[in-house]
């Protein structure tokens, strides 16, 4: 037991810092990168299907499509699938950067699917009562759709984040870094079981942590 330990320390100390480092490289770009073009695609998927607003079929359709393929792709085979686009924008196909492409795809369509569905969730009767005011269309999105699906919409982004620190994990086995290449490099080859404890708590950590600010904001926006 003493020599586990010890052994888990000195790894620890050499790998933790760096690791942590990645991780949070990859959550950062793909979290941040997800926020602003899942948004997008997500109000445009809901914008573009509602005759109350911008009803657009083909447009709807086309965006739908490419979100459903994507999503259709396993994440470990959308990073092999996307590294020459990956070494065409980065110049690199391993690290943590390199990594942040396909996480960013992955949970962009993720989180676009996932405020497509609280948008549509909001009470079509509160938008009807806008609509007959004759309040403008971008004043009902900004003031009426926003407000009554942002509890949804944050629960959203708080699993896209969960399920990133999962993809993340796997990115790290393919050259991204980070404290999943941590767990495996020497929890899994190297048969270190401590390491392979110590990663698992400070996931579960994270997660527990990302999951409690998620649903608090989520009270305090719910009416």
């Amino acid at each position: 037991m003493e020599e586990i330990i010890s052994s888990t320390i000195v790894i620890l100390k050499n790998e933790l810092i760096k690791s942590i480092y990645e991780t949070a490289i990859m959550l950062g770009i793909s979290f941040v990168f997800s926020l602003v073009f899942g948004s997008i695609f997500g109000f445009l998927l809901y914008l573009t299907s509602n005759k109350e607003f911008f009803e657009k079929p083909v447009l709807n359709k086309v965006i739908a499509g490419i979100i459903n393929f994507i999503r259709s792709i396993p994440f470990i085979i959308l990073v092999v699938f996307t590294l020459p686009f990956t070494f065409l924008i980065v110049g690199t196909k391993i690290g943590p950067v390199a990594a942040s492409v396909p996480l960013c795809i992955t949970s962009t369509v993720f989180l676009a699917r996932l405020i497509e569905i609280s948008l549509k969730e909001v009470d079509k009767g509160v938008i009807e009562a806008a609509l007959a005011t004759g309040a403008k269309t971008s004043l009902i999105i900004r003031k009426v759709l926003l407000v009554e699906a942002a509890p949804g919409i944050v629960r959203g982004i708080t699993v896209t984040f969960i399920s990133l620190i999962g993809f993340s994990a796997m990115a790290g086995m393919v050259g991204g870094g980070g404290i999943g290449n941590l767990a495996v490099q020497y929890g899994y080859y190297r048969y270190e079981t401590g390491i392979m404890i110590f990663t698992i708590v400070i996931l579960v950590i994270i997660v527990q942590i990302a999951q409690f600010v998620g649903d608090l904001i989520a009270k305090k926006l719910s009416h």
